[in-house]
């Protein structure tokens, strides 16, 4: 029997171990390499988001401002409006307030009798006013206006709109009917904001004091015309108010309003009524009588008041306002100038109520 051949098993595992250990070796290296890798991606990434953050420029601190006039915080807004209403009741309760020769009260016209007339100016009929420009800041000045509506609200928003629009806050002294001040309560109310009757010595009286006086020539003619008839001028009287601005060498500012007639549309004249009442029309809307009280709402229409470029007279001799072709013609002027304005506002008005 021949000898077995010893097999070093030992040796041959050895063999076997290290032969396999670089393949260890590899794939240890291979599994770390990426890591390496990913190490240097982070590490020049971060260095470049180390050298933007580097290149943007520090954010500078918002400087602080005061607050603008009316965005006080409302504390203090309330507590300025309590302090100027117990200012002016005690003015008021010591006689310590000025009226004058016509009754106007100042005070009492800014900040009473036109607080509810400063939100239907701003929200309900939006009004847009035009050529606050050709206003002047001071001296006598005639401006003349169309008149239409039912109720003479555009009286009332002219005035509105240079008291609180123009810069130097001119207060319009109207011209109103004998029936303004003969109405119970409405015409103290009148006379206390500044109005007076529209005759000629009052006129001059004020324009030679340097008010601005306003006056609508069509009177009830204008107001009381039916919805048919909107925006179509009514004869302007027989130029009294051209005479005293000649007599005074006031300048003439000719003033379009775009909006009244839509606020009462007359359908009717209950003429009947009228007479029985003492009034100079009775007028039928589409919401009066029929809706009682709330048919004397008015419609929310979009006004436009432009003031055109005014008429110098003080280059009239001083007899100029005897002569009743001169004065024909300036209130001819006056009224065409105002119903050119009238057709020119209502092609750029793009609708009634918006």
């Amino acid at each position: 029997m021949t000898d077995a051949r010893v097999i070093p098993i030992k040796a041959k595992d050895t063999k076997s171990n290290t032969r396999k250990k670089p393949a260890a070796k590899k794939a240890a290296s291979k599994s770390a390499s990426p890591s390496r890798r990913s190490g240097a991606s982070r590490g020049s990434s971060g260095g470049s988001a180390a050298a933007q953050r580097a290149e943007e420029p520090e954010e500078q601190p918002t400087p602080k401002h005061d607050p603008l006039p009316g965005t006080e915080p409302e504390p203090v807004a309330w507590d300025r409006k309590v302090a100027n209403a117990l200012a002016f009741m005690r003015r008021r309760v010591t006689g310590d307030y000025e009226i004058d020769e016509f009754g106007y009260d100042r005070e009492l016209t800014d900040m009473v009798l036109n607080a509810p007339l400063r939100p239907i100016y701003s929200r309900w009929f939006r009004v847009e006013t035009r050529g606050l420009e050709n206003i002047p800041d001071d001296g006598g000045a005639l401006v003349v206006a169309n008149h239409s509506g039912t109720i003479a609200l555009d009286s009332l928003m002219t005035s509105v709109a240079l008291l609180d629009h123009h810069p130097a806050r001119r207060q319009l002294r109207m011209l109103g009917a004998n029936l303004v001040f003969k109405t119970p309560v409405v015409g103290d109310f009148a006379r206390k904001s500044g109005s007076t009757l529209a005759c000629a010595p009052d006129a001059e009286r004020l324009l030679n004091k340097g008010e601005l006086v306003g006056v609508w020539p069509e009177g009830f003619k204008g107001v009381g015309k039916p919805f048919s008839e909107r925006y179509k001028l009514q004869r302007f009287g027989r130029g009294g108010f051209v005479s005293a601005a000649l007599r005074t060498k006031s300048p003439i500012i000719p003033c379009a309003i775009v909006g009244a007639e839509e606020t009462y549309p007359i359908l009717a004249n209950a003429k009947t009524l009228a007479r029985i009442m003492g009034i100079p029309y009775f007028p039928i809307t589409p919401t009066f009588p029929l809706l009682g009280p709330l048919g004397l709402v008015p419609l929310p229409s979009k006004w436009i008041i432009e003031f055109g470029e005014p008429i110098y007279t003080d280059g009239y001799p001083d007899d100029a306002a005897d002569d009743p072709m001169l004065v024909f013609n300036l209130t001819d002027q006056v009224r065409e100038t105002i119903q050119q304005t009238l057709y020119k506002l209502l092609v750029q008005r793009r609708s009634v109520f918006m």
